[in-house]
């Protein structure tokens, strides 16, 4: 695609990486078939095509519109276009730059403004933690609509305190401690049956994509720096011991974001090296577990425990398939320990309209997306259904009536289960 940008745009750093960018598309097209806003609204300026075209004449001096605003904000920024793009474009930092620029110029009507600040300064502050267990204390009283965001309280259980000679450090995260405790503790705990000690550091905070993908770019990155310096007593010690072997995520979400560190403070002088070191050092929780696999199976022996759902049907996050390019490992796994796992058979990678706050503020398209997963997922017949990230599980769950938990959970009540066999057998 050939380029013109204007001067304003052509020497900044957003703007030549925009350009790169631009220059590998082809206008193939490919990307439409697989963008779900598309697939909704028939609108080539709501698929990614559409919205580079969009993108290229803002840098070009067009000037942006409302409208132009209305389409890149309804991208789910699911980068399903990414996998399927045979040029490589790399569309979701096209698009952090597109959003960038016109939200600069395009003033947002009062109460989306007011929604906005509310999603970025609520959900990472200290005090949804305590909003979050007063809804859950009076959820049956609850209007549907609000009932659904609120998930019941569960007791998360022990969280493992053994220390052990191997050590990695987890993102906590800002709403799944609040909305999904038992997430972390099953993590803790499969990471202990494997050896392997987890370490909470407590200054870290939202990895940043909350911010970032509301277009609060700046505070996203004052979050990830601050993440990082919270990390960094672990990844380089001064005080003689061991470093961390990685930073495990059990969010997609955050997963891909804090992969990106380093793409995002790459002109950072004084965080870009660590920032880059962080990136290199994060690993998805699936990605261990080749590694993890032969503890759990010695502890699981031949055949999974009584009462143990074993019928999943698994929704991929398309944050892990798409945004880290991390397909097959969890089914593979899950089957390996004698679950019986089944993909959607139709539209296994489309997403499933949660994508972090776009449930909130694109109800519509999410809902029309969540129920298309739902249909396919439930066509499988599942006890359960897992997925990998919680704006995944808390949406498809506001759905249905089947449990859906994070596949993390599942492994984690089987290994107890099956602990629990074991000290009960007779000596």
């Amino acid at each position: 695609m050939q380029t013109q940008l204007t001067t304003e745009f052509a020497a900044t750093p957003d703007g030549q990486a925009a350009e790169a960018i631009l220059r590998r598309c082809v206008h193939c097209g490919f990307c439409t078939a697989t963008c779900p806003t598309y697939q909704l609204l028939g609108d080539e300026l709501d698929g990614p095509r559409g919205r580079i075209y969009l993108i290229k004449q803002v840098l070009e001096g067009a000037a942006p519109t409302r409208a132009t605003q209305q389409h890149l904000d309804r991208c789910l920024t699911c980068r399903n276009c990414e996998t399927t793009c045979p040029s490589g474009v790399e569309y979701g930092h096209l698009l952090d730059i597109g959003r960038k620029v016109v939200e600069e110029r395009v003033p947002r009507p009062p109460l989306e403004q007011a929604v906005r600040w509310l999603l970025r300064e609520g959900l990472t502050s200290p005090l949804f933690g305590p909003a979050m267990r007063l809804g859950q204390w009076v959820r049956d009283a609850l209007p549907a609509s609000l009932k659904a965001k609120v998930p019941p309280r569960r007791d998360p259980g022990a969280w493992p305190r053994t220390p052990r000679s191997r050590r990695m450090l987890m993102l906590a995260g800002c709403v799944q401690p609040a909305m999904m405790p038992t997430i972390n503790a099953a993590t803790a705990r499969v990471l202990d049956a494997a050896g392997i000690q987890t370490v909470v550091a407590a200054q870290a905070g939202c990895c940043g994509a909350l911010r970032f993908h509301l277009n609060d770019q700046v505070g996203a990155l004052d979050e990830m720096r601050a993440n990082i310096d919270a990390w960094w007593p672990y990844i380089e010690p001064t005080d003689g011991s061991a470093p961390v072997e990685a930073i495990v995520m059990n969010a997609s979400g955050c997963g891909v974001m804090v992969k990106d560190y380093g793409h995002a403070l790459r002109h950072d002088p004084a965080y870009a090296d660590k920032a880059q070191r962080v990136s290199d050092l994060t690993r998805d929780l699936s990605e261990l577990l080749p590694a993890l696999l032969p503890a759990w199976q010695a502890r699981l022996g031949a055949a999974l425990p009584a009462g143990v759902p074993r019928q999943l049907a698994y929704h991929p996050p398309c944050t892990l398939q798409h945004g880290q390019k991390l397909r097959g490992g969890v089914e593979q796994a899950l089957a390996q320990l004698g679950f019986e796992v089944r993909l959607a058979a139709q539209e296994p990678h489309l997403c499933c309209g949660s994508a972090g706050t776009y449930s909130v503020l694109q109800p519509q398209l999410s809902t029309q997306l969540r129920d298309r997963k739902l249909t396919h997922l439930q066509a499988t017949e599942p006890q359960t259904i897992v997925s990998a990230n919680i704006g995944c599980i808390t949406h498809l769950q506001s759905g249905t009536d089947t449990p859906v938990r994070h596949w993390v959970e599942v492994v984690d009540e089987a290994l107890t289960a099956a602990a629990a066999s074991t000290s009960a057998a007779p000596v």
